[in-house]
């Protein structure tokens, strides 16, 4: 796809203190989730442009006993060659890929996966979203295995999409209280720098 946009954005991304300090020093790179329920398939999970949206997900890591110590990192990412999910031509893609994806599912005789609710959270957001993982994960390996063949089509080194989330922002609002555009890094080399946010 041809971006018609800047290609460099600033992400921020929630996580222990210790983390933090060794990817600002350059000793680790950040973890790469790759879980089956992930929002945007496997990669390094960013906000962008919203470092109070990364401290909010720290400091719910720390209340849920997972974190010591919340923090949030900057990085300049160049999106490179991007799957954005905000543009027309690249949600056909998907679209696309999902069918794919349930046509072989259906022919090897395998459930579909769906998205939904954690148990007895009355949520309604479906933020465990394993069917939208799958079809990433799908479109993914349909990309590699035709780049393996014509080098001129390129693996997604980023993916990034906008999510309507949370209770309205004010009552007959169009906007809500925790809507944000994620981006998931696959490919390392798109990260060009990791800062500390003032």
């Amino acid at each position: 796809m041809s971006r018609l946009a800047t290609s460099f954005v600033l992400g921020y991304h929630g996580c222990e203190a210790s983390v933090a300090r060794d990817a600002v020093l350059g000793n680790v790179r950040l973890l790469q989730s790759d879980r089956d329920y992930d929002w945007l398939g496997p990669g390094a999970y960013f906000w962008e442009s919203d470092p109070l949206r990364a401290m909010e997900w720290a400091n719910w890591k720390v209340s849920a006993g997972q974190y010591k110590t919340a923090a949030v990192v900057g990085a300049v990412i160049d999106l490179r060659n991007c799957l954005d999910l905000v543009s027309r031509e690249d949600i056909e893609l998907v679209r696309a890929a999902h069918d794919s994806f349930v046509e072989v599912q259906k022919t090897a005789g395998l459930p579909i996966p769906q998205n939904r609710s954690p148990r007895g959270s009355g949520d309604k957001d479906r933020v465990l979203r394993f069917l939208d993982c799958a079809v990433l994960r799908h479109l993914h390996e349909i990309i590699e295995e035709a780049s393996r063949n014509n080098p001129e089509i390129v693996p997604f080194d980023t993916v990034r999409g906008m999510f309507v989330e949370g209770g309205r922002a004010f009552r007959g609002s169009g906007f809500y209280s925790k809507s944000h555009v994620q981006i998931a890094v696959r490919n390392p080399a798109c990260i060009k720098g990791i800062f500390y946010p003032m």
